[in-house]
């Protein structure tokens, strides 16, 4: 079970992960995390990072060592961590690692509710995202490729992780709509009739409710 943190929110994670390393202010934090493309691994939302910063400090995870002012700009809070926003990393993370935890996406929403749809224009969208994919997927390859050898493994392993959930995602994808192609999929015939007129949704999920068989 996911622990009830007092600061549930990832940008409170990817904030430790760069002050970790010296005290900041929270411009500096923000490029960072930006240099670093932590937007891209977790929900950022950057009007927030002033507010996730002050309750970080309020629950012991940073504190203030400090201020510096830059000509006429807003003197600037340099916030270093805590032993307690250490402990607080490090306990996330291993929660997030060993964990699962089900996240809702908009692909799979958009499955749930494919039957409104019929099966030819879902073959078409289906490709699609199929190119969409595969055009993502060539992009990432040429980045690792780029970075092959002048960066740690360590710190493109999130990458490699993204690239492999998005190869699956596109073979799935290419099998399923194989399946509409060549009609093996074997609710197609209902499907077809549903958008045909000759079938209510409501009338299939009666027969299949008293453990009917599907009309051929």
């Amino acid at each position: 079970m996911a622990t009830k943190r007092k600061v549930n929110n990832l940008l409170a994670l990817a904030i430790l992960s760069v002050i970790i390393e010296r005290p900041m202010h929270r411009y500096e934090i923000a490029s960072k995390l930006r240099e670093r493309g932590k937007d891209q691994d977790m929900d950022i939302k950057w009007g927030s990072l002033y507010t996730v910063v002050q309750n970080m400090a309020k629950a012991g995870f940073l504190e203030p060592v400090g201020s510096e002012r830059d000509g006429a700009r807003p003197e600037r809070v340099i916030y270093r961590i805590t032993d307690a926003g250490r402990a607080e990393m490090s306990d996330w993370t291993r929660e997030l690692i060993a964990t699962p935890v089900h996240e809702h996406d908009a692909f799979t929403a958009g499955l749930s509710v494919i039957g409104a749809l019929s099966p030819d224009e879902v073959i078409e969208l289906l490709a699609t995202r199929i190119g969409a994919l595969d055009a993502i997927i060539a992009g990432i390859h040429r980045e690792l490729e780029s970075l092959a050898g002048t960066l740690p493994r360590l710190f493109v392993i999130e990458t490699e992780y993204g690239l492999a959930m998005l190869e699956a995602e596109a073979a799935w994808a290419r099998s399923w709509r194989a399946e509409l192609v060549d009609g093996t999929f074997p609710d197609l015939p209902m499907w077809r009739q549903i958008h045909a007129g000759s079938m209510a949704p409501s009338d299939y999920v009666e027969m299949v409710e008293r453990g009917m068989q599907e009309p051929k």
